[in-house]
């Protein structure tokens, strides 16, 4: 299905959302993230991802100071504004890049906010309602994410839910209210239905098998499927080694209408996205569509084909 068409309010942006995919790349200020912690140690290394990020096609860029790693305890409030403020501010201003800030704190929020983050993405299900205050004041826009955890609690019940797909929605659906009546609009929201947070693997898999429902729920839908441990459980791979299953989960999103999919590996979803909207004639390619030269053949350094040919049998 083509992705229902939406407005998305975000600080002084109107951002038209449906006609193609938006990619959200990842840039983690944390020591501790799941799969990529301390890659990126220190402002300028982050600085630089958030650049390569932009460069390989993301469209927003996801910045968080606190990572939602399980069995931790949270990161204070000054360290997290310490991590993210400093590194928001010169990805705005030098890379001019709409950025989302990835916190369930209010003062973090509202201190991303003012170094030029204009989306906050919140894991934690609107846990503090002081969130939606500072969108509402601010004009940013907030996303609102299904769990029933605590942040960095791991919960994995096998019985928690008898229909988990319509849990999401009717929690969801609270939150929203929740929002509207501390004073965010509408067209500032938008939903996700948290895979993994709060669900055990086979409860994402059912939830994502139905995720077109969640159009119920008439506001743009975030797909956060990079590395989750649901495709490691079902492909057995650690989480660098999950692209090829996160690539599957996008595919599946994108047939079924998600908006925004949140990913580490930006370059090969962006070229994933490209293929397939020329395959299923989405997108026009020019009569005179050529492969340069320098990319036909693999250039190999002499001696590295005879380095990692297989051994010649007897």
């Amino acid at each position: 299905m083509n992705a229902p068409a939406h407005t998305l309010r975000a600080g002084d942006l109107a951002l038209e959302l449906g006609p193609r995919p938006l990619l959200m790349g990842i840039v983690n200020a944390s020591p501790d993230s799941f799969s990529d912690g301390g890659l990126h140690a220190g402002l300028d290394a982050q600085l630089g991802l958030a650049a390569e990020l932009l460069a390989a096609g993301a469209d927003i860029l996801d910045i968080g100071g606190e990572s939602a790693s399980t069995g931790r305890p949270p990161v204070a409030v000054e360290e997290e504004i310490e991590r993210v403020a400093p590194l928001i501010e010169r990805v705005t201003g030098e890379l001019g890049a709409l950025v989302s800030v990835d916190t369930y704190k209010p003062a973090v929020a509202r201190a991303a906010i003012a170094a030029g983050a204009r989306i906050v993405n919140d894991v934690s299900g609107l846990r503090d309602e002081g969130l939606a205050e500072v969108c509402a004041s601010s004009g940013a826009a907030l996303v609102v994410m299904h769990t029933r955890a605590t942040p960095r609690e791991r919960l994995q019940d096998p019985d928690l839910y008898d229909d988990v797909t319509g849990e999401v929605l009717a929690f969801l659906g609270e939150r929203i209210e929740i929002a509207l009546a501390r004073g965010v609009s509408r067209e500032q929201l938008i939903v996700d239905p948290g895979p993994d947070f709060a669900k055990t693997p086979a409860q994402t898999i059912r939830l994502l098998g139905e995720i077109e429902r969640l159009h119920e729920l008439d506001r743009p839908l975030l797909m956060a499927v990079s590395r989750k441990d649901f495709i490691g459980a079902l492909t057995g791979r650690a989480p660098r080694e999950r692209l090829a299953g996160t690539l599957a989960a996008l595919a599946h999103g994108v047939e079924h209408g998600a908006h925004i999919f949140r990913v580490h590996d930006v370059a090969a979803a962006a070229d994933f996205l490209a293929v397939r909207a020329a395959l299923a004639g989405e997108l026009e390619p020019s009569r005179d569509l050529a492969l340069g030269e320098e990319i036909r053949y693999d250039r190999l350094e002499p001696g590295a084909a005879r380095a990692s040919a297989p051994p010649a049998r007897r």
